[in-house]
C-alpha cells in the first residue's frame, strides 16, 4: 500500500465478528482493496474524517500510556 492519498483512497476498519474484536484499520487505493473478507471478518468503510479521529486518538492513548517509547 502506498502512502499517497487521492480521490481513490478509501479508509476502513476490519472487524472479527466471531470474537467481536477489532483487527485493525488502514487505507488504500480503492482499485486494489479487497472488498469482501472471508467470514468471520468484515471490512467497514469509513470517512477520512472518522479515520483521522481514530488515528489521532490511538496516538494519544499510546503516548499517554508510554507505548511509543
Amino acid at each position: 500500500m502506498s502512502d499517497t492519498e487521492d480521490k481513490d483512497t478509501r479508509y476502513y476498519i476490519d472487524l472479527d465478528l466471531a470474537a467481536q474484536s477489532l483487527i485493525g484499520w488502514d487505507h488504500g487505493d480503492r482499485n486494489n482493496l479487497v472488498q469482501e473478507l472471508p467470514l468471520p471478518c468484515q471490512r467497514v468503510f469509513i470517512s477520512k474524517g472518522q479515520y483521522n479521529k481514530l488515528v489521532h486518538k490511538h496516538l494519544a492513548v499510546r503516548t499517554s500510556t508510554g507505548q511509543d517509547r
